[in-house]
């Protein structure tokens, strides 16, 4: 049949077959198909996904109804297409075989979450508007030239890569042909690199190890969050006067993938990140970045959200670092020389699956014990292992999700561990593993990941999903059986994965992507502003002041003010999307995310008499 003959069949009030273009035994209706479904089931689509954009949704809860939204809107359209009898049975299945070749070809960083939140939803709206706009062309054009714009459109995806998204659930994409960030920092490592030149560095540093004094001084930062896990910083003081005296940069340099943070003891900088298909612990210069040594296992983490490299902070304790992979490799190494001490896999000793988002959780060294957080059947949620020599001691069961660390603390004049997990927040005895108490209701799935906050001996505040924010636990003690009941719970302040301050009463962090200050006697916002995105944050005990490290890389000053935002200063310091959090020993400030890592001076009171 000419195309001629599909025109005059496409106009006349009962159309006839016509042979699909390059299947001449098939046919297909002259009538174009019925769109409205599509164009309804899309358009509820884009409207829920404009709509939850404006809303201040909970991190997990727009990641969930985001990955829901796109299911149903996929699967609604794969009903339709498959059941309309004005396409052909032979077009229903190409388009099918299309989309699954297409998404086949598509690089790997996508995984079923990109190709379902991001190209899927595109794929099928160009196809749709296509569809709409082709209405008056003849039948045998239409499904030629509908070929093409589905191949066309298709055809962009297999060519860009997603490197992940950011704290709004928007896709990082850049050509697939493009190095990544790793690429460029694999390049630049081995530059110039001789396995000569490599022993040289060694046997020098060696040398110099023994005048290296690795005892804990007052301000190192020997772990995650500093000393106590609160992101406090005590006995520095800093002039404000970042416009007249700016924090100054000592060095910056590409990194590794990782979403640890750093530990700093003496003149030394622990941190983690992934080298190709090794993930390595290493130890720098904390003046100069230079590499001191390295410690590689072979082993990656990665997934389509975040990206590759290990998420927790080494730990430092009594001359040697701990430090738990993606994986749940648990090394234990000498901190001068970065032997390894013991290594133990925390998945396998505890049948745990590797969380979505990788183990997370920074060891606790506390008691002679390193604690780390599995989350495996019956109790082996939570393992305890001899620090000198890791040796298991004990385990308990403590929930099967979580992205929080241990944390040692002191409620009651009793030492405990805390862990938060989906389970709730759980209280154990250091020692023995012995259950204390625990507080809030199951949530299995839910990727809590904050630490809590010790008020005072009698009160903790912590995350609780119940309550769509935060939590005052209030405990209570009598004949050794603990209690912990809520004093309140409020929802004008909910964190996802960004951990708060407190400071005189009042918690200051990121209301998701805005900064906020909650009145911790009751619950209330003070204020919210100041979009950071979904930053961290450290406190300067003694001025009560704020060091706000922003999604973007940028370092903002802020006065710990329950009355209003209080900005004092920012600077850029490094580049890319940073989740990171910061660390601050020995007068510098220390910022690094999956790509880059620098180290700041900041000024001192004396650098300008008018600062403060």
């Amino acid at each position: 049949m000419t195309t001629s003959t599909a025109a005059e069949s496409a106009s006349a009030p009962s159309a006839s077959p016509v042979p699909t273009a390059g299947h001449p035994a098939d046919s297909v209706t002259a009538r174009p198909p019925r769109l409205w479904p599509a164009v309804l089931i899309l358009a509820l689509f884009w409207t829920f996904t404009f709509v939850a954009r404006q809303l201040d949704l909970i991190t997990f809860v727009r990641f969930v109804s985001s990955m829901a939204a796109s299911a149903l809107v996929v699967l609604a359209y794969l009903i339709w297409w498959s059941a309309n009898g004005r396409i052909s049975r032979t077009n229903r299945l190409l388009g099918i075989v299309i989309t699954i070749a297409a998404a086949a070809v598509c690089d790997k960083s996508y995984g079923p979450f990109g190709l379902m939140m991001f190209a899927l939803p595109c794929v099928l709206t160009t196809a749709t508007l296509w569809m709409l706009a082709a209405r008056q062309i003849p039948a045998l054009r239409r499904g030629w030239v509908g070929t093409f714009v589905v191949f066309a459109t298709w055809g962009y995806f297999p060519l860009i890569r997603m490197d992940g998204i950011d704290g709004e659930q928007r896709a990082a994409v850049h050509w697939r042909w493009t190095p990544s960030a790793e690429e460029l920092f694999l390049a630049e490592r081995n530059k110039g690199r001789t396995a000569a030149a490599d022993q040289a560095v060694a046997d020098a540093d060696r040398e110099s190890i023994g005048a290296v004094a690795y005892e804990l001084q007052s301000d190192d930062w020997p772990g995650f969050r500093g000393p106590n896990r609160d992101g406090v910083v005590r006995g520095l003081r800093i002039n404000t006067d970042w416009a007249g005296a700016p924090p100054k940069q000592v060095w910056k340099q590409r990194v590794g993938p990782a979403w640890s943070s750093m530990a700093i003891v003496a003149d030394r900088l622990f941190t983690q990140e992934q080298r190709g298909e090794f993930e390595a612990v290493v130890c720098l210069d904390a003046a100069t970045g230079r590499e001191i040594w390295s410690h590689e296992d072979k082993a990656r983490f990665w997934d389509t959200v975040s990206g590759a490299g290990p998420r927790a902070t080494p730990a430092f304790d009594g001359g040697r670092i701990y430090a738990l992979g993606g994986t749940g490799i648990l090394n234990c190494l000498d901190a001068a020389s970065g032997k390894l001490v013991w290594t133990r896999n925390v998945a396998a000793e505890s049948g745990a699956a590797v969380p979505g988002w990788g183990f997370s959780g920074s060891p606790l060294v506390a008691k002679g014990f390193v604690i780390a957080f599995a989350g495996g059947p019956g109790d082996k949620a939570l393992l305890a292992y001899r620090a000198d020599s890791g040796e298991p001691v004990w385990s308990a069961p403590a929930g099967q999700g979580s992205y929080s660390s241990p944390q040692l603390v002191s409620l009651g004049g009793q030492q405990q561990v805390l862990i938060l997990s989906d389970g709730g927040l759980f209280a154990f005895e250091p020692v023995s593993g012995k259950p204390l108490w625990n507080f809030g209701t199951p949530t299995p799935g839910a990727p809590l990941s904050l630490q809590p906050h010790v008020m005072n001996d009698s009160q903790v505040v912590v995350i609780s999903p119940a309550d769509f924010g935060l939590a005052l636990v209030d405990l209570s003690q009598a004949n050794d059986a603990w209690q912990a009941t809520r004093h309140w719970g409020s929802s004008e302040i909910h964190p996802s994965f960004n951990d708060f301050v407190v400071c005189k009463g009042h918690a200051f962090g990121f209301n998701e992507a805005i900064f906020a200050c909650l009145d911790l006697e009751n619950g209330k916002r003070r204020w919210k502003k100041g979009r950071y995105g979904h930053g961290q944050v450290v406190l300067l005990a003694e001025q009560e002041l704020l060091i706000v490290l922003a999604e973007t890389g940028e370092v903002v000053l802020l006065a710990a003010n329950p009355e209003k935002l209080d900005e004092l200063g920012r600077f850029q310091a490094i580049e890319g999307k940073t989740w990171n959090h910061p660390a601050i020993a020995h007068g510098r400030l220390f910022v690094r995310n999956g790509e880059q890592m620098a180290c700041y001076e900041l000024p001192t009171r004396t650098a300008s008499p008018g600062g403060e």
